[in-house]
């Protein structure tokens, strides 16, 4: 099918860390011709600008009062993702363990999930082709109407196997315990927290190929576009 014919079609990929998130979302879009966002990065951002400013990440009074300061600017191409705060590119150093170890905590700040959602909704709005939008949430509380929601979900032990790939060397035990600390902390806020949506399709990928995930993403989002 012509991507010009398609119709537009607003994915929502959610799940823990290390289930293959980002890699599959930004390759169904680029398969498919839609737009791709990672909220992720959008939380990482704002966090990275609270560290930089020296805004304290253990007071949530303290966010809440800047949460509404950065200018996050989030490019949507898939093959060639950025993201900026303040007009500076910060898409290396938002992925710092400081920023990793201190975004569970920002992004639980109820103005801080406000500033981004809406963030988040504007930029799905806009994407004419459609987009894949990935995250934590996005099925549950930023797009509740979404075309199509997948859960991904893995083992632990999966995730940090490759988790710690992606980090170089990392232990994999720590990297596990990591996992694990941070999916409470997500799963347990008060605001948006981690959940899959009763009606996403769930995809476990502990077993599966990166290719045999988006493959089945991919046959996924072509049905529902060919129904629409």
């Amino acid at each position: 099918m012509e991507n010009g014919a398609a119709q537009p079609v607003i994915v929502a990929i959610d799940g823990p860390s290390g289930t293959g998130k980002s890699s599959t979302s930004k390759a169904v879009a680029s398969q498919l011709g839609l737009s791709y966002l990672d909220t992720g990065a959008q939380y990482r951002a704002i966090t990275w600008w609270m560290v930089t400013n020296g805004i304290d990440t253990d007071d949530p009074s303290a966010i809440a009062a800047a949460a509404g300061k950065p200018d996050i600017v989030s490019g949507t191409d898939p093959s060639h993702p950025t993201i900026t705060v303040d007009g500076a590119d910060v898409a290396a150093p938002i992925r710092t363990q400081e920023v990793t170890s201190k975004v569970s905590a920002v992004s639980a700040v109820a103005e801080v999930r406000a500033r981004i959602t809406e963030l988040q909704r504007s930029i799905a709005a806009t994407a004419e082709q459609g987009i894949v939008v990935e995250g934590r949430d996005i099925g549950t509380t930023v797009l509740p109407d979404a075309d199509l929601k997948i859960f991904l979900t893995a083992s632990p032990e999966a995730r940090a196997a490759r988790r710690s790939g992606e980090l170089k060397g990392a232990d994999v035990n720590a990297t596990r315990e990591a996992l694990i600390k941070r999916d409470a902390a997500d799963s347990s806020r008060k605001t948006s927290p981690l959940a899959k949506a009763g009606d996403a399709v769930e995809v476990d990928t502990t077993e599966l190929t990166l290719a045999q995930v988006i493959e089945c993403v991919v046959t996924l989002v072509e049905e529902k576009r060919a129904a629409k």
